[in-house]
């Protein structure tokens, strides 16, 4: 079963704003420590900001760029589940972010604006989210550096889930210091 746009909406604003609750909750130490191997809550934040940016900047191209730049989909989406799957399978085969998305260590002093970038970043998200019909979010891809191509729907799955994985990785940190 596909997510509809509202539903999308809703699970990317609620799961982000949960992330930002947990930062926020954390004091200086374990904002700033970093597990052997690991990021630190910091590094989570910069990383989750880094994927989101260019989700909220490709649903601002104009949509005949979307299609003459990156193509349209010759398949149909995949489920929430189907896409969370596919993501695991990556992880487990060794894939890990690279290039621009590898996270920076923020300063515990930086934390408020990051999380403010972040906000506004999915709020601005959301808001472009709304200018597609729901058939469009099928029709449209875009490059996910680790997935391949997704559907613009496959992209906002990845979105939802992808803050949820991070999250849950902050918490298991804290239980390792």
């Amino acid at each position: 079963m596909l997510l509809k746009k509202p539903e999308i909406i809703e699970a990317i604003l609620g799961h982000h704003q949960n992330f930002i609750h947990t930062i926020n909750g954390l004091n200086e130490t374990e904002f700033l420590s970093t597990p052997p191997g690991k990021w630190n809550a910091s590094q989570q934040l910069d990383h989750i900001h880094r994927a989101v940016q260019p989700v909220a900047l490709a649903f601002g191209i104009p949509k005949i760029f979307l299609k003459v730049f990156f193509g349209k989909a010759n398949r149909h989406s995949k489920s929430y589940d189907g896409l969370v799957d596919k993501y695991h399978k990556k992880l487990q085969e060794g894939g890990k972010a690279k290039g621009r998305f590898i996270p920076k260590s923020i300063r515990s002093d930086q934390r408020k604006d990051w999380e403010d970038k972040l906000i506004t970043n999915i709020e601005r998200l959301s808001e472009r989210i709304d200018r597609y019909e729901e058939q469009e979010l099928d029709y449209y891809i875009l490059p996910h550096p680790l997935l391949g191509k997704l559907t613009l729907r496959e992209m906002l799955y990845f979105t939802i889930y992808h803050v949820q994985h991070h999250r849950a990785l902050v918490l298991r940190n804290l239980e390792l210091n």
